[in-house]
This record gives structure tokens, sequence and C-alpha cells, in this order.
């Protein structure tokens, strides 16, 4: 059997993996979104099925200081004694910490901070019991990795931060992880930068502390200058499957233009683990991920798809639903109206590194339907409501409803970097359903009424919502929006929300 990269589409970077008995699990970073860490299970490697996340609370997540791509970097997830414990990095707010639960669907507990700073965290459960922690940091011995122990119950460090290696000298060495395997201490890290030229390079010791001597055949991971539709391949984590091979789960992009520009954002891919007669490993085919590769001898467990509507008749909302950072509690509800999500907006806006009324799902298809039934009838100048592709502050297009000079409009803007492009038309009274039809290289927008029909109104490229256009760490998200620059602000209701992947 064969499956497909990625294994998990759209935004969801710097995958790391852990197995306890026949289920693996699987976290990823999430930046300035809320809930953070989006946490996975699957079966057989393949086929991944989103059960929660591990920061759901803004004690565990405080995004109020975040900037775009700020938030939360790079989780690692580990299992020992009978505990999850998931450590990463608020860049923004807390630095270095870890939360732990015997539940991986959670709920999680509250921040345990660890003194030791810098960013990309990971753990270390030694056989002796002590506990390593590592993470990728400037210090007084110079850039790369440092390590100290820690005391798992309280996170405070039990020794000094020591640089275990500074890499093989690609820029940014990151993301370390460390492994106990076949008699030595193996530190595998990122460098090249999470670009085109990413790449994964390993080491190993018989000491925690090094020295490393380093794997003659790095890097062991690189997709850079290949004629693939797979780039910028790294950030891998490592986990032993039931019949004992290995296999290991990295970040990679999808361009879909040349010069190349991704919008979907980094997405995790999957690939084996071979083994060299003297003791280093080659993650895929001879160091390199293939779009279409041979499946892990695992019995395949498929899971449901999620719905393509979402009618909002449910108490809470779905787990592919995201805020943009901690969400005011009056700005969204399921209870005001049942069966619809209102959306009250305040005076933070799209333009603004802020928490608008926001309810967004990552965009994981280059080709799909998205549509939304809205009821909005704005009474004033200065709101607005409607649907966003939105990659930051600067990068977005909107399709919105809001009174002009007290006629109700309907308005697609297009906002990228300085420059700002709207199409205005009238738009008639009661309901409307807002349509995004996505495709690797546009996105096309219109409105439907019962009265007018279909009103056409533009469209926008990809690339210029692209990480190679608008900078940052994440991607494209599909979003419902309200806009307040009053208090009294008017309530948006959305009945429900379609989305459909047509690739």
């Amino acid at each position: 059997m064969q499956y497909a990269n990625p294994v998990i589409p759209g935004f969801y970077p710097d995958p790391s993996i852990c197995r306890v008995g026949d289920d693996y699990y699987l976290v990823t970073s999430s930046f300035e979104y809320f809930p953070g860490v989006p946490i996975f299970h699957s079966r057989d490697l393949v086929n991944w099925q989103q059960i929660g996340h591990c920061l759901t609370s803004k004690r565990q997540l405080p995004l109020a200081n975040a900037w775009s791509s700020g938030g939360i970097f790079a989780p690692t997830i580990r299992y020992h004694d009978g505990w999850f414990y998931m450590t990463t990095t608020n860049v923004s707010s807390i630095g270095n910490f870890y939360v732990k639960t015997t539940q991986p669907s959670g709920p999680w507990s509250d921040p345990i901070p660890v003194a030791q700073n810098g960013i990309d965290p990971s753990l270390l459960f030694d056989d002796d019991g002590r506990v390593f922690f590592q993470s990728t940091r400037t210090g007084d011995q110079g850039d790369g990795i440092y390590q100290c122990e820690i005391d798992i119950e309280t996170g405070s460090m039990m020794s000094e931060s020591r640089l275990i290696w500074e890499g093989t000298g690609g820029a940014h060495p990151e993301a370390p992880h460390v492994y106990k395997m076949k008699g030595y201490y193996y530190l595998m890290i990122a460098e090249g930068g999470t670009e085109y030229g990413h790449m994964v390079t390993i080491a190993r010791s018989t000491d925690p502390y090094g020295p490393y001597e380093a794997c003659p055949n790095n890097p062991i991971l690189s997709n850079r200058s290949m004629k693939s539709s797979i780039h910028a391949t790294g950030h891998a984590d490592l986990v032993q499957i039931q019949d004992g091979s290995w296999w290991s789960v990295c970040l990679g992009i999808r361009p879909v233009s040349y010069p190349m520009r991704h919008h979907l954002g980094r997405e995790v891919l999957l690939a084996p683990v071979g083994w060299t007669d003297d003791g280093w490993p080659v993650i895929g085919n001879g160091g390199r991920i293939e779009p279409v590769m041979d499946a892990p001898l695992l019995p395949e467990v498929r899971w449901p798809d999620w719905p393509v509507r979402d009618d909002f008749n449910h108490t809470q909302l779905g787990l592919d639903w995201t805020f943009l950072r901690n969400p005011e509690p009056e700005s969204w509800s399921l209870e005001e109206r049942p069966g619809y999500l209102t959306l009250r907006g305040n005076q933070a806006s799209l333009d603004d590194a802020g928490s608008p009324a926001f309810v967004g799902r990552r965009l994981c298809h280059f080709s799909c339907h998205v549509a939304a039934a809205m009821e909005f009838e704005p009474m004033n100048e200065g709101v607005e409501a409607g649907l966003t592709v939105y990659m930051n502050e600067k990068h977005h297009y909107d399709l919105a409803v809001r009174s002009i000079e007290g006629r109700k409009m309907v308005v697609f803007r297009r906002t990228v970097g300085s420059l700002r492009v709207e199409e205005i038309r009238d738009c008639p009274l009661g309901p409307v359903v807002l349509n995004i039809e996505a495709q690797p290289d546009k996105f096309e927008f219109s409105l439907r009424t019962y009265q007018s029909g279909t009103i056409e109104m533009g469209w926008g490229e990809t690339h210029l919502l692209s990480t190679e256009v608008a900078g940052g760490f994440t991607g494209v998200f599909i979003a419902m929006y309200a806009v307040s620059e009053t208090k009294q602000a008017t309530p948006a209701l959305f009945d429900w929300f379609d989305y459909k992947p047509l690739d």
C-alpha cells in the first residue's frame, strides 16, 4: 500500500510524535492562533484525526502581546511513566514551558516554566531517571543547541545550560531532539532555516553532553534544489513502530507557481527511516521525501472526514475552528441565537495585530469551495462582517457587507502590504451567501442573494498571500469575521459554513 504526502495538509508545521502501544500522537505549532498546539491521533501513521488542543485557556496561552507569527513555536510531545508531556515556547509571553496530562485529548496542566531560554524545546527521559531539556539558543558558549537537566515535577534546572552541538555549519541550528538508541545518544536538528535550504542533520555521542560526532552523510534529509512538488523539508522527529522499523515526521511545503511560492503553510510529511551499516539513520528515499511512498506495515485505520457543512447546531465549536489570539468572550456565541454562530465586532480589525471577532479554519487544499450563509443588516457606518482569506494583518482578501452612506453594500477588498483595492456593489436586504472558490493560483469571490442571484465580485492571486510575499511562519486561514468601530455592535449571524475540498 502507498500513501501521499502530506499526511496532514495545511498549516501544521514543526510536527513532533510519540507512540504509546498501538497509538501515535502528534502535535504541531500554532503561533498566534487560539486554542494552541493541535494534537492528532493515528493508528497507522498515515491517517490522522485531531482529538484536541494542548493549550485551551488564556492562562495556558496568553497571546495579547503576540505579533503575527509570534506566540507558540515548535512543540515536542513525549510519553513517560503514564504521562504525556508537551513542551514548547511562547515567544510573546512565557518563554519555554511544558504541560502534562494522562489523557492526550486533554485537559492539560497549567504551564510549568523552564528557565533555560531559547526556542524549540525538547525532552529526553533517560534510563537512569534523569530528564534532559534541550533548546536552541544564543549563549556565552556560542549559538546552537543547549542542554540542562531538570526536575520534571517542578521544571527547575538541576544543572547549568551547556552548549552540546553547533550543527554542521548551516544557518539556524534548531529543532533539537535527543534519542537514546543503539548504544548512543543521537542528537537530530534542523539547519538552513525553515526555507528552501532546510535540512536535517544528526550527530551522536556516548554521553548526553557530548562531545557529539557528526554523521558523515549529513544532511540525512533535504529536498533542496530538487525537481519535486515538495520542498523545504526539515524539522523532523523519529518514532519506532511495532515491527521495529523507524519512521519520521517532518515539515515541508508545496509551492504552486514559479518563482516558487506557497500559501498553505508548512505541512506534515511522513517518511521511512533506514539505517547504514555503521548505525546512522537516513530519512526517506536516500535523504529525500517523495510525494508518494510505501506505507508502514500497520493495519490501516481511517477516521471519518470532517463534514462539508457546519450548521452550528452544537454547544461548542468543532476542533478545526480557531480564533486570532485570545478571543474577547462577548465577540462570539453559539447560544445567543441557537443554530447560528453570532459574531459581534469590536474595535480590532483585520488590519490590526489584535483580537477581532474572528472564527477561522486552515486552508488545507489548493482547490476547494467555501461558502457561508450570513444574516447581517449594518445599521451605521464602521460596521462590517463577512469572510476573509487571511494570511496576516497586512495580507488578506475580504468579502464583506457594510453600510456606506446609509446603504447596504457588499465590499471585496484586497490588502497586500501598503496597497489596497476595493470593489463595491449594492447589496439587497436579507440573508446572503458568501462564496469563495479556491484554486491553486487564485481565489474567486461572489455573493448570492435570494432576490438578485449571484453577484461576481472579483478575484485575487494566491501568491500574494504566500509566505514568500507576506513573510512569517503561518499559512492561509478562511474565517468568518465582524468589525465594529462603535460599542453598539450590530451582530452578524452565520447560519452555516461549508468547506468542500475539490483536490
